[in-house]
């Protein structure tokens, strides 16, 4: 019998937002069983709550929102991905702003904090979602499946028209090991054709070469950390959309999915659980 996860100890970091550009400082801290990923806005009156699932997705705009209780935090699928793949099942993260702190554009840093932090067992048993039967979204020639599987795997095909990207191609069976050292440090991708009308809507604020991946319409501006790193990027995100379910045992299979697709994965599989 598994048992549920906490962190032993609490652990701060302080950056900026990739896509807010807002200053902010996160606290990571232990949470009692079955509390799950809990996020509360300190700046607000209130301290208001904001609970880390599925059916709270509200926008999908090149990042994931979620919104509660009057209130939103927006790109935190990195740092679900991260404490999902490092099988922390309870947590509370208190921010002072909208976003979590973008690091280096990766989950890296939130898999240290977590290592820094340190983990406990709780006595409350950790329960696992075995998916039992398929679940799929298409569109055109995207599409993103969970099949059942004894662990987790994510299989993605990623199609890119930039010449230096293309189509890559990346399959891994997670487990703490393979996300640290295969998946983790995956960073965000931007382009520079995108950059001014990004930041007409708001976006991308607190981008820049340090943190994201960047191309021009010929070729690459940063030194990049896997020649397909574009691709485990993308699973990163998957790790932290599908992480809104809870803990699953599944196998997915994506191709050209994104966070719209991820969320509408992660909303069935929810709706099929409830109705059963």
């Amino acid at each position: 019998m598994k048992k549920q996860v906490t962190l032993a100890s609490e652990v701060s970091y302080s950056g900026v937002g990739l896509h807010s550009g807002k200053d902010v400082v996160m606290t990571l801290k232990p949470s009692g069983p079955d509390t799950g990923i809990v996020f509360i806005r300190t700046d607000l009156p209130g301290r208001p709550v904001i609970h880390a699932r599925a059916d709270l997705v509200t926008s999908t705009l090149r990042a994931t929102t979620i919104s509660e209780n009057g209130a939103q935090v927006v790109t935190v699928e990195h740092l679900l991905g991260a404490l999902f793949a490092m099988g922390v099942d309870n947590c509370q993260i208190e921010m002072d702003s909208p976003e979590p702190p973008v690091t280096d554009g990766s989950g890296l840093v939130f898999a240290q904090l977590v290592q820094k932090a340190g983990r406990k067992e709780q006595e409350a048993e950790k329960t696992v979602y075995k998916i039992d039967r398929a679940f799929s979204v298409y569109d055109g020639d995207k599409y993103i499946v969970m099949l059942p599987y004894d662990g987790m795997r994510i299989s993605f095909t990623s199609v890119n028209t930039h010449p230096l990207l293309g189509t890559q191609y990346y399959d891994v069976i997670l487990n703490e090991e393979t996300f640290v050292k295969e998946i983790a440090p995956a960073r965000t991708i931007g382009f520079m054709r995108e950059v001014e009308q990004m930041r007409k809507m708001g976006l991308g604020l607190g981008g820049n070469l340090e943190n994201a991946v960047v191309y021009d319409d010929t070729k690459c501006l940063s030194v990049l950390r896997f020649p397909d790193e574009l691709v485990r990027h993308k699973i990163l995100d998957v790790l932290g959309d599908m992480s809104l379910i809870g803990s699953w045992n599944g196998h997915i299979i994506a191709v050209k999915s994104g966070h719209s697709y991820n969320s509408q994965l992660a909303k069935q599989i929810i709706a099929y659980r409830e109705e059963k």
